[in-house]
């Protein structure tokens, strides 16, 4: 069975989700809704596979993640934003191609929310991403490892033949795994990285650094809605919170963030070179060695 995780703060589209979930998926499934100090003012979809989470008191999105997953039944834990919709049968697929110690990620495509379908506006898919070098102070948190849309890959024809692909991050609002490795890799870590931020980090470095594997499945999609100004944010991303989350996840430079980790972050970096933003002469000032192949 999967579990979907869906944590929500003030969360409109909250029951077009789990409708859209219930709909689309093709095998035995469960969607747990953690409603963090919060209840909907939209009734939810009366199903005997949907369980709700409340939490009387908002204790941050990590923390909701985890209380999902902690009374989660199914072999395998899906976790994903609010509002996505998804492709039909995305959980059989997701499942045929994710070993014990990998983590899955369907293909982004942008949501219309009026709409509920994916945008067509002539932009290309999301399917790569790669890590910014630590050197911008204006980023949000700081200077720091932050996930980067590759917009050169997505645009290249010639990749899109390839269905499943190596990613050394994502956006983080929707990924899959076995739920035994979730709690192999100690997810989410709250009291290191703070509530909110640099959760497709925490995710990825843990995943690729113990000797498992986070791909991007092309096979089968999901679409995100960019909330922006108009739909506005949740959970609340104040400074004090993304500077936290990029302080820990700096940790990961000097190899001294998490003790599960067997192979340095450099392994990872080279194992995805070039990246946009990496030079050969950015990464020996940032680890302090020869930079060699």
């Amino acid at each position: 069975m999967l579990s979907v995780v869906l944590p929500s703060r003030n969360e409109q589209f909250l029951p077009h989700t789990i409708k859209d979930l219930l709909e689309k998926a093709e095998g035995e499934i469960e969607v747990i809704a953690v409603l963090d100090g919060y209840w909907p003012k939209e009734s939810l979809p009366e199903d005997d596979r949907v369980r709700i989470v409340h939490k009387g008191e908002a204790g941050g999105m990590r923390s909701a993640i985890n209380s999902g997953v902690d009374v989660a039944q199914g072999k395998y834990i899906m976790k994903c934003d609010a509002h996505c919709m998804f492709d039909q049968g995305f959980d059989i697929k997701l499942a045929a191609d994710c070993e014990e110690d990998w983590v899955a990620i369907p293909r982004r495509k942008r949501l219309d929310a009026e709409l509920w379908e994916p945008r067509t506006d002539g932009r290309a898919d999301i399917d790569y991403m790669y890590l910014s070098f630590p050197d911008d102070n204006n980023d949000r948190g700081g200077a720091g490892l932050h996930g980067r849309k590759w917009r050169e890959k997505n645009k290249d024809k010639a990749l899109k033949e390839d269905k499943i692909v190596d990613l050394i991050t994502s956006q983080g609002s929707c990924y899959f795994m076995h739920k035994k490795y979730y709690e192999d890799l100690e997810l989410l870590d709250a009291k290191s990285y703070g509530n909110f931020g640099s959760e497709a980090q925490e995710l990825s470095f843990k995943c690729w650094l113990s000797g498992g594997r986070m791909i991007r499945n092309k096979n089968k999609w999901y679409a995100h809605l960019h909330k922006g100004n108009k739909y506005g944010r949740g959970w609340p991303l104040g400074k004090n919170e993304a500077d936290k989350a990029t302080a820990y996840t700096n940790k990961w430079v000097t190899n001294e963030a998490w003790e599960k980790q067997t192979l340095p972050i450099t392994w990872m970096i080279k194992k995805f070179w070039p990246m946009p933003e990496w030079t050969e002469e950015k990464y020996e000032q940032l680890f302090g060695e020869k930079f060699e192949l």
